[in-house]
């Protein structure tokens, strides 16, 4: 068996570059009293869509890391899955298309029922029966049936070489569920979870709060540097930073606003005890056309649209340059990057614009709803779309209406094709440009929006997988992007960075962030003397 190892060549990606800490004065005190070892506190404002990995493409999976197991997973510092409820794992065959896993001995899930292997083949075959619009059934697209010949054996036949499958495995939507703990053809209902994970799920409240305690029976890679952990899910990332300033919580790790970032990076802040840890991010922010809207089916209102936004504005003006333009979906740092929308379109130009519609028959203004989650992704999310907004009236091509919906609801829209035009973020499931492509085209992908592109499905991407070393791929992504750029149905506007900000007696929060930028709630510890 050749033992997964490859994939060397990817550039490390969601690595933390530096931590800031943004203290006022030097008058800090020893003490022999340790802190208070009281659950450590993260607010975030990305609260879970389900419970259940097999309806989740979305970051619910930030939770689903901390309270369930995956085959492999990233230890900290790594860039490439190692194993986790695995012993090992590797493909069994010289063309990437049987994947052997072996478990380790005694796993167990939270209820007492073994984790076996005909719990995992149990679990995989529950994402494609369920079939979620918009699940993870379509991250299985390359699975052709799993096999449990004994306790401890699993073995992943595959339908086309797919070196990406490892990647895949490690994703929170491969989370091993319970087979007497979640149905078979149905989504599991409650509030509770039946894991195996480094924590428990001590109690959820929809919404507002997630606790976590210390999983005993766990057995895994993670090495446990706190015995409980709170999530707290807020609305408003102006809320949720009060509650940090307050000392209500101990760390924020997604929403936080860019005048905040700000007002830490520049030391002259107020702030005695807050720390900012910043990194590279691959998270990206980009607009989808619905096909079944009579106006954004049409190519040439798509196109007119990608002529007149101005990235760069909406990053200074919105994000305070906390955030970098992107002009492809796959963003800078990852092999098949491309400025294909730049390339194309160049700076915003309402005169092309114009001549794209009118060489179309279109000489009215366009009317066209944009719709925008209002607690997803931070408080900017509505001065985004307000900008969006506002740079295409002022085209008089364009009337522009803006709704938005709470996540949770958000999410059932654009799965049923509600939405003309709306706003999704996205970060990576692993960190390799199949990820910003294979998800968003297809009959079945991440959106609940078809698009079929049949070059891409096809041919590029089967191509792309028959490849282990990914530095190899850049022609297929590149290929890929062009056709991207030419139909306009995904547009992407920004590339993120990654800050968290913590309270100072915080250690760990710059090695909490595996390459998918989900939270590693295990590596947080309260420091315990000064």
């Amino acid at each position: 068996m050749r033992v997964f190892n490859r994939n060397r060549c990817l550039r490390r990606v969601a690595a933390i570059a530096s931590i800031s800490s943004l203290v006022a004065g030097c008058g800090v005190l020893s003490s022999d009293t340790p802190e208070d070892e009281g659950p450590i506190v993260v607010g975030t404002t990305s609260a879970p869509s389900t419970l259940d990995p097999a309806a989740s493409w979305d970051s619910s999976w930030e939770l689903f890391r901390n309270v369930y197991q995956t085959l492999l997973s990233y230890q900290t510092g790594a860039s490439e899955p190692q194993p986790d409820a695995a012993e090992q794992c590797g493909f069994s065959d010289s063309s990437n298309q049987v994947y052997r896993c072996e478990l380790r001995e005694g796993l167990e899930f939270s209820n007492g029922e073994a984790l076996d292997a005909r719990a995992v083949k149990y679990s995989f075959d529950r994402i494609r029966k369920i079939n979620v619009n918009g699940g993870p059934a379509g991250l299985l697209g390359s699975l052709e049936r799993v096999q449990a010949p004994n306790d401890r054996e699993v073995i992943f036949h595959l339908n086309k070489p797919d070196a990406t499958f490892p990647f895949v495995l490690a994703t929170p939507a491969m989370s091993i569920v319970s087979p007497a703990a979640y149905p078979e053809n149905s989504l599991r209902k409650g509030t509770d979870v039946v894991g195996s994970g480094p924590y428990s799920l001590d109690s959820y409240e929809d919404g507002k709060e997630a606790v976590l305690v210390r999983n005993d029976g766990y057995k895994g890679y993670a090495e446990r540097r706190n015995d409980a952990v709170t999530i707290r899910y807020f609305q408003d990332s102006g809320a949720m930073v009060k509650a940090l300033r307050d000392e209500q919580i101990d760390v924020t790790y997604r929403g936080l606003a860019a005048g905040d970032v700000v007002d830490l990076q520049s030391k002259t802040s107020n702030e005695k005890e807050i720390q900012l840890v910043e990194g590279t991010g691959t998270d990206i922010n980009y607009l989808v056309f619905n096909p079944k809207d009579p106006w954004a089916k049409r190519k040439a209102v798509r196109q007119a649209i990608a002529q007149v936004v101005d990235r760069a504005a909406i990053a200074h003006k919105v994000y305070k340059d906390t955030v970098d333009p992107l002009y492809s979906m796959v963003p800078k740092g990852l092999t098949g990057h491309t400025t294909g929308f730049f390339d194309d379109y160049g700076d915003p130009d309402v005169g092309k614009a114009r001549k794209i519609l009118t060489e179309a028959g279109i000489n009215q203004r366009v009317p066209l709803t944009f719709w925008y989650t209002s607690d997803r992704y931070g408080s900017e999310t509505a001065a985004e779309f307000k900008e969006l907004e506002r740079q295409l009236e002022d085209s008089g091509l364009f009337a522009i209406t803006l709704k938005s919906r709470p996540w949770k609801t958000y999410v059932e829209g654009y799965q049923k094709g509600e939405y003309p035009v709306f706003g999704r973020g996205w970060f990576p499931d692993f960190p390799d440009a199949e990820n910003f492509i294979a998800p968003f085209v297809g009959e079945q992908n991440a959106l609940g929006t078809p698009y079929p592109a049949p070059e891409i499905t096809g041919d590029l991407l089967p191509r792309s997988r028959r490849e282990s070393d990914r530095a190899n791929v850049e022609k297929e992504f590149e290929e890929a992007q062009r056709i991207l750029v030419d139909d306009a149905r995904l547009l992407p506007l920004w590339q993120g960075r990654q800050y968290v900000a913590a309270s100072r007696d915080i250690s760990g929060a710059e090695r909490a962030m595996d390459p998918s930028t989900i939270m590693m709630m295990w590596e947080l510890h309260r420091k315990t003397a000064w």
